[in-house]
Protein backbone atom coordinates (compact mmCIF):
# COMPACT_ATOMS: atom_id res chain seq x y z
CA UNK A 1 0.00 0.00 0.00
CA UNK A 2 1.08 3.56 -0.72
CA UNK A 3 0.86 7.00 1.77
CA UNK A 4 -2.44 7.92 -0.81
CA UNK A 5 -4.44 4.48 0.32
CA UNK A 6 -5.67 5.89 3.82
CA UNK A 7 -9.77 5.78 3.20
CA UNK A 8 -12.70 5.27 5.26
CA UNK A 9 -15.78 4.12 4.14
CA UNK A 10 -19.21 3.80 5.75
CA UNK A 11 -21.29 0.44 7.22
CA UNK A 12 -24.97 -0.29 7.47
CA UNK A 13 -24.53 0.86 11.21
CA UNK A 14 -25.18 4.52 11.06
CA UNK A 15 -21.81 6.12 11.80
CA UNK A 16 -19.75 3.55 12.20
CA UNK A 17 -16.89 3.74 9.84
CA UNK A 18 -14.47 1.93 8.55
CA UNK A 19 -10.76 2.78 8.39
CA UNK A 20 -8.29 1.16 5.57
CA UNK A 21 -4.76 2.00 6.74
CA UNK A 22 -1.42 2.10 4.75
CA UNK A 23 0.92 -0.34 6.16
CA UNK A 24 4.72 -0.12 4.77
CA UNK A 25 6.61 -3.28 4.81
CA UNK A 26 10.21 -4.08 4.52
CA UNK A 27 12.41 -7.00 5.86
CA UNK A 28 12.16 -5.54 9.60
CA UNK A 29 8.83 -5.37 9.34
CA UNK A 30 6.04 -2.94 8.96
CA UNK A 31 5.06 0.76 10.03
CA UNK A 32 1.82 2.34 10.13
CA UNK A 33 -0.33 5.59 11.03
CA UNK A 34 -2.60 4.24 13.31
CA UNK A 35 -4.33 6.99 14.59
CA UNK A 36 -3.42 10.34 12.07
CA UNK A 37 -6.33 13.06 13.00
CA UNK A 38 -5.21 15.63 10.34
CA UNK A 39 -5.70 13.29 7.74
CA UNK A 40 -8.61 10.83 9.08
CA UNK A 41 -10.86 13.83 9.63
CA UNK A 42 -10.60 15.41 6.38
CA UNK A 43 -11.72 12.17 5.11
CA UNK A 44 -15.10 12.03 7.21
CA UNK A 45 -13.70 10.42 10.41
CA UNK A 46 -15.36 12.55 13.25
CA UNK A 47 -12.91 14.62 15.38
CA UNK A 48 -14.00 12.68 18.46
CA UNK A 49 -11.12 13.81 20.79
CA UNK A 50 -9.68 10.21 22.50
CA UNK A 51 -8.32 11.11 25.70
CA UNK A 52 -6.97 7.02 26.81
CA UNK A 53 -5.70 4.10 24.70
CA UNK A 54 -6.12 0.68 26.08
CA UNK A 55 -4.33 -2.99 24.61
CA UNK A 56 -6.32 -6.05 25.71
CA UNK A 57 -3.73 -8.75 24.90
CA UNK A 58 -5.44 -12.05 23.82
CA UNK A 59 -3.17 -15.37 24.40
CA UNK A 60 -4.91 -17.85 22.26
CA UNK A 61 -6.80 -18.01 19.49
CA UNK A 62 -10.29 -18.07 20.50
CA UNK A 63 -10.46 -15.48 23.14
CA UNK A 64 -13.83 -13.63 23.01
CA UNK A 65 -14.95 -10.35 24.08
CA UNK A 66 -18.58 -8.54 24.24
CA UNK A 67 -21.12 -7.38 23.49
CA UNK A 68 -20.39 -4.01 25.29
CA UNK A 69 -21.78 -0.96 24.78
CA UNK A 70 -19.59 1.56 26.66
CA UNK A 71 -20.70 5.24 27.13
CA UNK A 72 -17.84 6.49 24.80
CA UNK A 73 -16.56 6.76 21.16
CA UNK A 74 -14.10 3.97 20.30
CA UNK A 75 -11.41 3.76 17.71
CA UNK A 76 -10.65 0.32 17.34
CA UNK A 77 -7.52 -1.66 15.58
CA UNK A 78 -5.18 -4.60 15.50
CA UNK A 79 -1.34 -4.35 16.82
CA UNK A 80 -0.46 -7.76 16.29
CA UNK A 81 -2.89 -10.82 14.66
CA UNK A 82 -6.03 -10.75 13.65
CA UNK A 83 -9.19 -10.76 14.71
CA UNK A 84 -12.73 -11.27 13.39
CA UNK A 85 -14.84 -7.97 14.52
CA UNK A 86 -18.53 -7.40 15.00
CA UNK A 87 -20.87 -4.74 15.57
CA UNK A 88 -24.43 -4.24 17.06
CA UNK A 89 -26.24 -0.98 17.00
CA UNK A 90 -27.70 -0.40 20.93
CA UNK A 91 -29.08 2.98 20.13
CA UNK A 92 -32.82 4.00 20.02
CA UNK A 93 -33.71 4.44 16.66
CA UNK A 94 -34.37 3.22 13.44
CA UNK A 95 -31.04 1.18 13.54
CA UNK A 96 -31.61 -0.83 16.95
CA UNK A 97 -30.57 -4.07 15.95
CA UNK A 98 -28.56 -3.39 13.16
CA UNK A 99 -25.44 -5.48 12.62
CA UNK A 100 -21.93 -5.83 10.85
CA UNK A 101 -18.79 -7.43 11.05
CA UNK A 102 -15.77 -7.39 9.26
CA UNK A 103 -11.67 -9.29 10.10
CA UNK A 104 -9.41 -6.96 11.25
CA UNK A 105 -5.75 -6.72 10.67
CA UNK A 106 -2.95 -4.39 10.63
CA UNK A 107 -4.46 -2.69 7.91
CA UNK A 108 -7.88 -2.14 8.93
CA UNK A 109 -9.68 0.10 11.87
CA UNK A 110 -13.21 1.08 13.05
CA UNK A 111 -14.29 4.08 14.65
CA UNK A 112 -16.94 3.12 16.87
CA UNK A 113 -19.89 5.72 17.73
CA UNK A 114 -21.13 5.74 21.46
CA UNK A 115 -24.29 3.05 21.60
CA UNK A 116 -22.93 0.84 19.39
CA UNK A 117 -21.90 -2.66 20.81
CA UNK A 118 -18.72 -3.79 20.24
CA UNK A 119 -17.25 -6.94 20.44
CA UNK A 120 -14.15 -9.42 18.94
CA UNK A 121 -12.90 -13.26 18.47
CA UNK A 122 -9.41 -13.90 18.33
CA UNK A 123 -8.26 -15.46 15.12
CA UNK A 124 -4.38 -15.99 16.01
CA UNK A 125 -2.59 -16.72 18.88
CA UNK A 126 -0.41 -13.33 20.50
CA UNK A 127 -3.59 -10.88 19.27
CA UNK A 128 -2.79 -7.65 20.97
CA UNK A 129 -5.96 -5.15 19.97
CA UNK A 130 -6.06 -1.76 20.72
CA UNK A 131 -8.66 1.11 20.89
CA UNK A 132 -8.40 4.51 21.72
CA UNK A 133 -11.63 6.43 23.87
CA UNK A 134 -12.79 9.52 24.12
CA UNK A 135 -13.35 9.34 28.21
CA UNK A 136 -11.74 7.88 30.81
CA UNK A 137 -12.35 4.70 32.26
CA UNK A 138 -14.12 4.31 35.66
CA UNK A 139 -14.34 1.85 38.41
CA UNK A 140 -17.98 0.67 38.65
CA UNK A 141 -19.05 1.70 35.23
CA UNK A 142 -22.19 0.46 33.99
CA UNK A 143 -23.36 0.50 30.69
CA UNK A 144 -25.42 -2.05 28.54
CA UNK A 145 -24.01 -5.15 27.21
CA UNK A 146 -25.65 -8.02 24.56
CA UNK A 147 -25.11 -11.68 24.51
CA UNK A 148 -22.77 -12.99 21.99
CA UNK A 149 -25.32 -15.67 20.89
CA UNK A 150 -28.03 -13.42 20.97
CA UNK A 151 -30.51 -15.30 17.96
CA UNK A 152 -31.50 -11.36 16.51
CA UNK A 153 -28.11 -10.34 15.94
CA UNK A 154 -26.99 -13.33 14.56
CA UNK A 155 -23.59 -12.79 14.62
CA UNK A 156 -21.65 -15.72 12.46
CA UNK A 157 -18.33 -16.38 14.79
CA UNK A 158 -16.15 -17.87 12.45
CA UNK A 159 -14.95 -20.33 15.54
CA UNK A 160 -18.09 -21.50 17.09
CA UNK A 161 -18.49 -20.06 20.29
CA UNK A 162 -19.18 -23.58 21.71
CA UNK A 163 -16.06 -24.71 20.59
CA UNK A 164 -13.25 -26.00 22.82
CA UNK A 165 -10.67 -23.45 22.05
CA UNK A 166 -13.50 -20.71 22.65
CA UNK A 167 -12.74 -18.52 25.98
CA UNK A 168 -15.55 -16.57 27.14
CA UNK A 169 -15.63 -14.26 30.53
CA UNK A 170 -18.29 -15.40 32.85
CA UNK A 171 -19.47 -11.65 32.74
CA UNK A 172 -19.70 -11.94 28.71
CA UNK A 173 -22.10 -15.23 29.60
CA UNK A 174 -24.57 -13.91 31.26
CA UNK A 175 -25.29 -10.96 28.86
CA UNK A 176 -28.89 -10.14 27.89
CA UNK A 177 -30.63 -10.72 24.77
CA UNK A 178 -32.06 -8.22 22.46
CA UNK A 179 -35.39 -8.07 23.37
CA UNK A 180 -34.01 -7.77 27.35
CA UNK A 181 -31.88 -4.67 26.19
CA UNK A 182 -32.87 -0.94 27.03
CA UNK A 183 -31.70 0.57 23.79
CA UNK A 184 -29.60 3.75 24.22
CA UNK A 185 -30.82 6.70 24.92
CA UNK A 186 -29.40 9.52 22.51
CA UNK A 187 -27.09 12.11 23.97
CA UNK A 188 -29.16 15.17 24.26
CA UNK A 189 -28.91 19.54 23.61
CA UNK A 190 -28.88 21.44 27.02
CA UNK A 191 -29.71 25.10 25.99
CA UNK A 192 -28.40 27.40 28.83
CA UNK A 193 -30.51 30.59 29.48
CA UNK A 194 -33.72 29.68 28.64
CA UNK A 195 -35.98 32.19 30.58
CA UNK A 196 -34.68 34.88 28.07
CA UNK A 197 -35.90 35.89 24.52
CA UNK A 198 -32.89 33.81 22.38
CA UNK A 199 -33.58 30.77 25.07
CA UNK A 200 -37.28 30.58 24.53
CA UNK A 201 -36.80 30.49 20.50
CA UNK A 202 -34.10 27.54 20.68
CA UNK A 203 -36.33 25.80 22.95
CA UNK A 204 -39.19 26.10 20.13
CA UNK A 205 -36.37 24.98 17.34
CA UNK A 206 -35.41 22.11 19.50
CA UNK A 207 -38.17 20.68 21.36
CA UNK A 208 -36.23 17.39 22.43
CA UNK A 209 -33.64 19.89 24.02
CA UNK A 210 -33.28 20.36 27.90
CA UNK A 211 -34.12 24.05 29.17
CA UNK A 212 -31.95 25.07 31.70
CA UNK A 213 -32.76 29.12 33.65
CA UNK A 214 -30.70 30.74 36.20
CA UNK A 215 -32.59 28.67 38.84
CA UNK A 216 -31.81 25.91 37.40
CA UNK A 217 -28.46 25.71 36.46
CA UNK A 218 -25.94 29.40 37.32
CA UNK A 219 -23.62 29.56 34.89
CA UNK A 220 -21.76 31.87 36.54
CA UNK A 221 -21.59 29.17 39.55
CA UNK A 222 -18.25 27.02 39.55
CA UNK A 223 -19.55 24.57 41.70
CA UNK A 224 -22.96 24.05 39.76
CA UNK A 225 -20.95 23.38 36.35
CA UNK A 226 -18.68 20.77 38.35
CA UNK A 227 -21.92 18.84 39.70
CA UNK A 228 -23.88 18.66 36.23
CA UNK A 229 -24.18 15.67 34.93
CA UNK A 230 -22.46 16.81 31.43
CA UNK A 231 -21.54 13.04 29.97
CA UNK A 232 -25.75 13.07 29.26
CA UNK A 233 -25.26 15.62 26.58
CA UNK A 234 -23.65 16.06 23.18
CA UNK A 235 -24.42 20.19 22.75
CA UNK A 236 -24.43 23.29 24.79
CA UNK A 237 -26.80 25.97 23.23
CA UNK A 238 -25.70 29.04 25.56
CA UNK A 239 -27.94 31.88 25.32
CA UNK A 240 -26.74 33.04 28.99
CA UNK A 241 -25.64 36.19 29.43
CA UNK A 242 -25.35 39.43 31.36
CA UNK A 243 -27.25 42.00 28.54
CA UNK A 244 -27.73 45.02 30.85
CA UNK A 245 -25.30 47.52 28.82
CA UNK A 246 -25.62 50.25 31.28
CA UNK A 247 -25.98 48.64 34.54
CA UNK A 248 -22.56 47.10 33.41
CA UNK A 249 -20.53 49.80 33.70
CA UNK A 250 -21.77 50.42 37.54
CA UNK A 251 -19.25 48.14 40.11
CA UNK A 252 -21.86 45.77 40.63
CA UNK A 253 -22.71 45.12 37.10
CA UNK A 254 -19.44 45.35 35.99
CA UNK A 255 -18.97 42.21 38.01
CA UNK A 256 -21.81 40.48 36.72
CA UNK A 257 -21.29 40.90 33.06
CA UNK A 258 -17.52 39.46 33.40
CA UNK A 259 -19.32 36.16 35.72
CA UNK A 260 -21.51 35.73 33.13
CA UNK A 261 -20.25 36.98 29.30
CA UNK A 262 -16.50 35.75 29.92
CA UNK A 263 -15.87 33.31 33.08
CA UNK A 264 -18.82 31.29 32.46
CA UNK A 265 -17.81 31.08 28.47
CA UNK A 266 -14.72 30.22 29.51
CA UNK A 267 -15.78 27.12 31.67
CA UNK A 268 -18.09 25.93 29.56
CA UNK A 269 -15.61 25.52 27.26
CA UNK A 270 -13.21 23.89 29.35
CA UNK A 271 -16.38 21.39 30.00
CA UNK A 272 -16.80 20.77 26.44
CA UNK A 273 -13.43 19.64 25.36
CA UNK A 274 -13.36 17.40 28.92
CA UNK A 275 -16.97 15.71 27.30
CA UNK A 276 -16.60 15.88 23.64
CA UNK A 277 -19.23 18.68 23.50
CA UNK A 278 -20.17 20.96 20.95
CA UNK A 279 -20.36 24.44 21.97
CA UNK A 280 -22.42 26.74 20.75
CA UNK A 281 -22.17 30.49 21.74
CA UNK A 282 -23.95 33.82 21.18
CA UNK A 283 -22.05 37.02 20.96
CA UNK A 284 -22.95 40.67 20.01
CA UNK A 285 -21.82 43.52 17.54
CA UNK A 286 -20.57 45.27 20.53
CA UNK A 287 -17.39 43.50 20.40
CA UNK A 288 -16.86 46.13 18.12
CA UNK A 289 -16.15 49.87 18.16
CA UNK A 290 -18.53 50.80 15.35
CA UNK A 291 -16.43 52.05 13.19
CA UNK A 292 -18.08 51.98 9.36
CA UNK A 293 -16.57 48.97 7.21
CA UNK A 294 -17.11 48.40 3.63
CA UNK A 295 -19.54 45.21 3.39
CA UNK A 296 -19.63 44.97 7.31
CA UNK A 297 -17.94 43.89 10.04
CA UNK A 298 -16.23 40.33 9.13
CA UNK A 299 -15.31 37.46 11.76
CA UNK A 300 -11.98 38.08 11.31
CA UNK A 301 -12.50 41.88 11.73
CA UNK A 302 -10.14 42.59 15.36
CA UNK A 303 -12.46 43.08 18.46
CA UNK A 304 -12.28 46.51 19.86
CA UNK A 305 -15.23 46.89 22.30
CA UNK A 306 -16.45 50.43 23.86
CA UNK A 307 -17.80 49.27 26.73
CA UNK A 308 -17.68 46.66 29.48
CA UNK A 309 -20.91 44.64 28.48
CA UNK A 310 -18.58 44.64 24.96
CA UNK A 311 -15.37 44.12 26.46
CA UNK A 312 -16.83 41.04 29.04
CA UNK A 313 -18.63 39.60 25.19
CA UNK A 314 -15.15 39.51 23.45
CA UNK A 315 -13.31 37.72 26.25
CA UNK A 316 -15.91 35.59 26.23
CA UNK A 317 -15.43 34.89 22.62
CA UNK A 318 -12.03 34.19 22.43
CA UNK A 319 -12.42 31.96 25.80
CA UNK A 320 -15.16 29.66 23.11
CA UNK A 321 -12.83 29.87 20.26
CA UNK A 322 -10.34 27.94 22.04
CA UNK A 323 -12.83 24.72 22.31
CA UNK A 324 -12.19 21.87 19.62
CA UNK A 325 -15.93 22.13 18.65
CA UNK A 326 -17.41 25.39 18.88
CA UNK A 327 -19.93 27.96 17.06
CA UNK A 328 -20.00 31.85 18.23
CA UNK A 329 -23.14 33.20 16.32
CA UNK A 330 -22.13 36.75 16.31
CA UNK A 331 -25.41 38.74 16.13
CA UNK A 332 -26.84 42.05 16.36
CA UNK A 333 -30.00 44.07 17.51
CA UNK A 334 -32.47 40.58 18.79
CA UNK A 335 -35.41 40.82 18.61
CA UNK A 336 -37.74 38.05 19.93
CA UNK A 337 -40.57 36.54 23.02
CA UNK A 338 -40.28 39.71 25.77
CA UNK A 339 -39.52 43.03 26.18
CA UNK A 340 -37.53 44.35 23.59
CA UNK A 341 -37.32 47.86 20.74
CA UNK A 342 -39.90 46.47 18.21
CA UNK A 343 -42.26 45.67 21.48
CA UNK A 344 -41.70 49.16 23.20
CA UNK A 345 -42.25 51.49 20.22
CA UNK A 346 -45.38 49.28 18.90
CA UNK A 347 -46.74 50.28 22.59
CA UNK A 348 -45.81 53.67 21.75
CA UNK A 349 -46.96 53.72 18.52
CA UNK A 350 -50.71 52.64 19.97
CA UNK A 351 -50.77 54.54 23.36
CA UNK A 352 -50.15 58.00 20.50
CA UNK A 353 -46.89 58.69 21.88
CA UNK A 354 -44.38 60.33 19.68
CA UNK A 355 -40.96 59.02 20.02
CA UNK A 356 -37.65 60.83 19.67
CA UNK A 357 -35.29 57.75 18.43
CA UNK A 358 -31.79 57.21 17.70
CA UNK A 359 -30.81 57.90 13.43
CA UNK A 360 -26.77 57.60 13.71
CA UNK A 361 -26.86 53.85 14.67
CA UNK A 362 -27.31 51.70 12.16
CA UNK A 363 -27.39 47.99 11.80
CA UNK A 364 -29.79 44.59 11.34
CA UNK A 365 -32.39 43.26 13.64
CA UNK A 366 -32.15 39.67 14.42
CA UNK A 367 -35.52 37.81 15.17
CA UNK A 368 -34.29 35.04 17.87
CA UNK A 369 -35.90 32.66 15.41
CA UNK A 370 -33.22 33.44 12.27
CA UNK A 371 -30.99 32.83 14.96
CA UNK A 372 -32.63 29.56 16.45
CA UNK A 373 -32.59 28.52 12.38
CA UNK A 374 -29.02 29.11 12.16
CA UNK A 375 -28.00 27.37 15.27
CA UNK A 376 -30.01 24.38 13.69
CA UNK A 377 -28.67 24.86 10.01
CA UNK A 378 -25.15 24.78 11.64
CA UNK A 379 -25.23 21.65 13.92
CA UNK A 380 -26.68 19.59 10.78
CA UNK A 381 -24.60 21.10 8.10
CA UNK A 382 -21.54 20.62 10.65
CA UNK A 383 -19.33 23.24 8.65
CA UNK A 384 -15.98 23.95 10.05
CA UNK A 385 -16.34 25.36 13.61
CA UNK A 386 -15.36 28.91 14.62
CA UNK A 387 -16.81 32.61 14.36
CA UNK A 388 -20.58 33.45 12.46
CA UNK A 389 -22.06 36.70 11.91
CA UNK A 390 -26.01 35.48 12.21
CA UNK A 391 -28.73 38.72 11.46
CA UNK A 392 -31.66 39.11 9.50
CA UNK A 393 -30.86 40.11 5.64
CA UNK A 394 -31.62 43.31 3.86
CA UNK A 395 -30.43 46.79 4.16
CA UNK A 396 -29.06 47.84 7.22
CA UNK A 397 -31.26 50.97 8.51
CA UNK A 398 -31.04 52.96 11.78
CA UNK A 399 -32.80 52.47 15.02
CA UNK A 400 -35.17 55.65 14.11
CA UNK A 401 -35.96 54.02 10.27
CA UNK A 402 -36.88 51.08 12.10
CA UNK A 403 -39.50 53.00 14.76
CA UNK A 404 -40.70 54.37 11.76
CA UNK A 405 -41.39 51.37 9.97
CA UNK A 406 -43.35 49.70 13.29
CA UNK A 407 -45.32 52.98 13.18
CA UNK A 408 -46.35 52.66 9.62
CA UNK A 409 -47.35 49.12 10.56
CA UNK A 410 -49.37 49.88 13.94
CA UNK A 411 -51.03 52.64 11.98
CA UNK A 412 -49.24 56.19 12.98
CA UNK A 413 -47.42 58.19 10.55
CA UNK A 414 -43.75 57.46 10.28
CA UNK A 415 -43.07 61.53 10.22
CA UNK A 416 -44.59 61.14 14.56
CA UNK A 417 -41.01 59.19 15.01
CA UNK A 418 -38.47 62.20 15.43
CA UNK A 419 -34.66 61.29 14.36
CA UNK A 420 -31.75 62.53 17.29
CA UNK A 421 -28.53 62.15 17.29
CA UNK A 422 -27.00 59.76 19.77
CA UNK A 423 -25.37 62.66 21.56
CA UNK A 424 -28.85 64.58 21.82
CA UNK A 425 -30.86 61.04 22.97
CA UNK A 426 -28.11 60.39 25.81
CA UNK A 427 -28.25 63.95 27.49
CA UNK A 428 -29.08 63.84 30.87
CA UNK A 429 -28.68 59.97 31.20
CA UNK A 430 -26.39 57.87 32.62
CA UNK A 431 -25.76 55.51 29.26
CA UNK A 432 -22.68 53.18 28.58
CA UNK A 433 -21.25 53.81 24.69
CA UNK A 434 -23.09 51.89 21.79
CA UNK A 435 -21.32 51.33 18.52
CA UNK A 436 -22.33 53.37 15.65
CA UNK A 437 -22.11 51.10 12.83
CA UNK A 438 -23.49 47.59 13.96
CA UNK A 439 -23.46 45.87 10.29
CA UNK A 440 -22.11 42.30 10.25
CA UNK A 441 -21.30 41.11 7.20
CA UNK A 442 -22.97 37.68 5.94
CA UNK A 443 -20.96 35.96 3.63
CA UNK A 444 -19.65 33.57 5.44
CA UNK A 445 -22.93 32.24 6.87
CA UNK A 446 -24.33 32.27 3.61
CA UNK A 447 -21.47 30.45 1.82
CA UNK A 448 -22.72 27.72 3.88
CA UNK A 449 -25.98 27.53 1.97
CA UNK A 450 -28.23 29.74 5.15
CA UNK A 451 -30.11 32.72 3.27
CA UNK A 452 -30.96 34.91 5.97
CA UNK A 453 -34.54 36.39 6.08
CA UNK A 454 -35.10 39.89 5.28
CA UNK A 455 -34.99 42.12 8.16
CA UNK A 456 -38.36 44.15 6.89
CA UNK A 457 -40.44 40.55 6.47
CA UNK A 458 -39.72 39.35 8.93
CA UNK A 459 -40.41 41.96 11.45
CA UNK A 460 -43.94 42.31 9.25
CA UNK A 461 -44.26 38.51 10.11
CA UNK A 462 -43.58 39.76 13.97
CA UNK A 463 -45.80 42.58 14.51
CA UNK A 464 -48.78 40.47 12.82
CA UNK A 465 -48.51 38.24 15.31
Amino acid sequence: MGADDLAVTSTPIPGLLVVTLPVHRDHRGWFKENWQREKMVALGLPDFGPVQNNMSFNARRGATRGIHTEPWDKFVSVATGRVFAAWVDMRAGESFGATFSIELGPETAVYVPRGVGNSYQALEDGTLYSYLVNDHWRPGLAYPALHLADETAAIDWPIPLDAPEVEISEKDHHNPRLDEVTPVAPRRTLILGGGGQLGRALAAAFPDAEVADRATLDVADPAALAAWPWAEYDTILNAAAHTAVDAAEEPEGRRAAWAANAAAPAALARIADEHGLTLVHYSTDYVFDGEPRDGGHAEDDPVAPLGVYGQSKAAGDLAVTGARRHYVLRTSWVIGEGGNFVRTMRRLAEGGVSPTVVADQVGRLTFTAELARATKHLLETRPAYGVYNVTNGGAPQSWAQIAARVFELSGRSADDVTPVSTEEYGAGRSMAPRPRFSVLSLEKITATGFEPVDAGEALEAYLAE
